[in-house]
């Protein structure tokens, strides 16, 4: 099976930006799956991007994913969350395969077919975020030639879309690791938690395991690290690690076109012309266009920089690329006052959906104190 490269250029992608777009308010108010837009980056051959060229897959780099998801995000942010993490996927798979084989040709096939979404399935109620240490409560039981996953899991963006679910989870032999999961498996609950200000159409819902059977060879061990918390090599940070970023990077810009579309487009009766000619907001788009400028630097600048063998420090600038996103996104909305506020105008969704951005691992407080204590240390 070959999955063609797709095309980048940039009348390309402001094309499938558009398709995408065209239906994003709809689903932000239902909070269904956004297949519109799932099938139009589908069709753009986006969703397959990060197919390893081992399995017949473009094998696209971090810097041409991280604007394949700049695109997408600029259309419609669900869209893009949901694209980042099936990219991600075929990433690790590519780079650390470790999916049985069957399954992952069956995610291939359908992937030929129409959008096909995996995702980690990672965080659980009681334990929150997995990046703040601890161990899972869903567990693998030994049974027979195979294993039986239970446990209930929190924030598993795709929810019942998913083709195939990536569960981290605790063995009966004290191994912590992954399980390759189908989606369509008997004993998969899903629970409609999922009432987010923003990303409404991730469907981030809970999902319920009960004695769901998988094969022996689904199942993949984690190595502890140093600090003592499970990371999945696949997974760590790194130069994939910056697929949520420059989705929301594509949420500002959405927020600077919706921006000026009303300043171009609103003619007070007192001033008799557009508002787009007043020197108030040509600065108001100006500080918008620089804190977009500044988010692009930093994340290509980044991707550069890992690829030329430098190491910076990809925590920080993750936090730094969010700071900018939101406050080109809040810029635009308080210029505008209550229009920018309203259901009426998609710059109320793009505000709500840039705030998602915080809550991505790295979070920003565990980020700052690292760093502090790094610049505080005593050399030794």
């Amino acid at each position: 099976m070959r999955f063609a490269a797709p095309d980048l250029s940039r009348d390309a992608l402001a094309k499938v930006t558009d398709e995408i777009a065209a239906h994003a308010a709809e689903f932000d108010r239902t909070g269904d799956i956004p297949w519109p837009g799932l099938e139009a980056a589908h069709r753009a051959g986006l969703l397959t991007a990060t197919v390893g060229t081992q399995f017949g897959g473009p094998g696209l780099g971090p810097r041409d994913t991280a604007r394949i998801l700049t695109a997408i995000g600029e259309g419609d942010a669900s869209v893009g969350l949901l694209a980042a993490n099936l990219l991600n996927t075929h990433t690790a798979q590519a780079t650390h395969p470790t999916w049985p084989a069957g399954y992952y040709d069956d995610l291939l096939r359908r992937s030929a077919e129409g959008p096909a979404l995996a995702n980690a399935i990672r965080a659980e109620p009681e334990l929150g975020a997995p990046a703040r240490g601890g161990l899972p409560k869903t567990t693998i039981t030994r049974v027979g030639d195979g294993w039986l996953l239970n446990g209930h899991k929190a924030y598993a963006t795709g929810g019942a879309a998913l083709a195939y679910h990536v569960v981290w989870a605790t063995a009966d032999d004290g191994r912590v690791g992954h399980v390759i999961v189908p989606g369509e498996s008997a004993g998969i609950t899903w629970v409609d938690t999922w009432d987010h200000i923003g990303l409404r159409a991730s469907n981030t819902h809970d999902v319920v395991y009960a004695d769901v059977r998988v094969p022996a060879d689904a199942f993949v061990e984690i190595p502890r690290g140093a600090d003592g918390v499970y990371r999945d090599p696949a997974a760590a940070t790194g130069p994939g690690s910056f697929g949520h970023p420059a989705l929301y990077l594509g949420v500002a810009r959405a927020a600077r076109g919706a921006f000026a579309d009303y300043a171009r487009s609103r003619v007070p009766t007192a001033l008799g012309r557009p508002i787009a000619e007043t020197e108030r907001i040509q600065s108001v788009a100006g500080e918008i266009e620089l804190q977009i400028t500044q988010a692009e630097t930093l994340l290509h600048g980044a991707l550069l920089r890992l690829a030329a063998g430098d190491q910076p420090d990809l925590s920080a600038i993750k936090v730094a690329i969010a700071r900018s996103v939101i406050a080109a996104t809040q810029t635009a909305v308080a210029a505008l006052g209550n229009p920018g506020l309203s259901r009426h105008h998609p710059l109320e969704r793009h505000l709500r959906d840039a705030l998602c951005i915080r809550v991505h691992p790295p979070q920003e407080d565990a980020v700052l104190l690292a760093s502090g204590r790094r610049v505080l240390k005593k050399d030794k």
